[in-house]
């Protein structure tokens, strides 16, 4: 028997839920006056000149003066060369994206068998996967990071692209100071809080067309691949979002579990503008604006899914 059905089921609920993300956004442009393009305007020449304008002139002359020197994007220049912040965008990102893909991946597989199954387990190990958002990292740093130390990966080799190395799983032959071991502990704890709002979305699909698919002949995995993944498209995206921002800033991992510098993710490169007896304030803001700006692309060009996965459960019916 054929899916074609299904899939034409699922393709205009898929419409129908863009119309109605479509008419709320409408209506919300709709709304649009005068006097907030005015504020809107005033509010974002204000940041451009608080973002331009270099701390020393604001504290010789005053927060409500105009810069005495204009604007200028001296310290950004400065700061994006002299902490080398593109080589450590790159380190941030092979850390990143490999770690939601599979956070994302594990936590709808649990979801999926946990809410469209029925088995004498699937709310214990959903419990078991959640539980371990209630423990705090800092508890285990101690037994974590001699685990770490003890555990051997093989060295496969390594990407050289000129000052950036991506070794294959090792190349010290252990989990500590390696990519793949901050890639670990962020998708270990943030599989849980992914499965757990995943889960509560599958919640709202039907059994029935798990159950109809599985009479047509569908295997499991084409099931989860190919039906429940497309309908949580929303949850998705706004989980993706919110992974992906959770570690991008994470410091803490890699401060303990990373030993090389230059190995180190972006939000620890910061600490590279830092010396010894002096500490230039202008370039760590410069910086942190510099860092802050990919999670902000990330959810401008998630923003259409991430608001539907918010506004879907407001919209059932």
């Amino acid at each position: 028997m054929s899916l074609q059905p299904l899939f034409d089921y699922f393709r205009e609920r898929e419409i129908a839920t863009a119309s109605r993300t479509g008419a709320l956004s409408a209506a919300s442009s709709r709304r649009i006056r005068p006097a907030r393009l005015i504020l809107h305007g005033f509010l974002i020449s204000m940041v451009v000149a608080w973002l331009l304008r270099p701390i020393s002139d604001t504290i010789q002359h005053g927060y409500l003066s105009w810069p005495s020197g204009g604007l200028s994007l001296e310290n950004y220049q400065t700061v994006w060369n002299q902490a080398e912040l593109p080589y450590y965008y790159l380190n941030t990102l092979v850390i990143a994206v490999p770690a939601v893909v599979l956070t994302l991946l594990l936590a709808s597989m649990v979801a999926f068998a946990c809410t469209q199954f029925s088995w004498r387990f699937n709310l214990a190990t959903l419990m078991i996967f959640t539980a371990g958002n209630l423990l705090p990292p800092q508890v285990i740093i101690v037994p974590l990071f001699r685990i770490y130390l003890n555990t051997p990966i093989p060295m496969l080799g390594s990407l050289d692209i000129g000052k950036f190395s991506f070794p294959f799983f090792s190349d010290n032959t252990l989990l500590y100071d390696q990519y793949i071991g901050i890639m670990l502990i962020h998708i270990v704890f943030q599989a849980g809080f992914a499965t757990f709002v995943l889960s509560n979305y599958m919640k709202t699909i039907s059994k029935e067309i798990t159950e109809s698919a599985i009479m047509d002949g569908a295997h499991v995995l084409r099931i989860w691949w190919n039906i429940v993944l497309p309908l949580c498209r929303p949850a998705l995206a706004a989980m993706a979002t919110l992974l992906f921002t959770f570690v991008y800033n994470d410091f803490f991992w890699a401060l303990i579990l990373i030993s090389t510098g230059s190995k180190r993710p972006i939000t620890s490169a910061l600490n590279n503008l830092q010396g010894e007896f002096f500490v230039n304030n202008n370039l760590i803001a410069a910086g942190a604006m510099l860092v802050a700006i990919p999670p902000i692309l990330v959810y401008i060009f998630l923003q259409k899914q991430f608001i539907a996965g918010l506004t879907l459960g407001s919209t059932k019916g």
